[in-house]
């Protein structure tokens, strides 16, 4: 018993550390991402939408369901829209693009989240697109 006990520690407190060392978005990054990439293709397309427009209820929703385009005219994946392959289509008319090229695509997919998060309607800091 005494040989599992310390065995048993050392996978508690791996998993307790693995739980504080995960990673949860950088505001200010998934901020400047939603603003200058984001809002801007909105912009062109004529339909804006600010993260205070929806709850985080919604925005959880949206993003689960990972369907940007419905009528399927598009790249129909909200993650598509934080890949390489994306920003790199489009850096040469965004310089936020060009500079977080180097992102890995996970990190700045749940950067976004926790921005639009932060920000939604029913949050303490619901925030527009300006």
């Amino acid at each position: 018993m005494s040989i599992r006990s310390p065995f048993l520690a050392a996978i508690l407190l791996g998993a307790a550390v693995s739980n504080v060392l995960a990673y949860e978005g950088d505001l200010k990054r998934g901020r400047m991402y939603y603003r200058q990439v984001c809002t801007a293709c909105h912009q062109a397309g004529g339909k804006t939408i600010a993260p205070n427009e929806k709850t985080k209820a919604e925005w959880a929703a949206y993003i689960k369901a990972d369907k940007h385009d419905k009528t399927g005219k598009s790249n129909p994946s909200v993650k598509y829209f934080t890949t390489k392959p994306y920003r790199e289509s489009i850096k040469a008319s965004n310089k936020v693009a060009e500079k977080l090229l180097n992102v890995p695509d996970q990190e700045l997919y749940t950067d976004l989240q926790a921005w639009v998060q932060y920000s939604a309607k029913d949050s303490d800091n619901p925030s527009g697109c300006n």
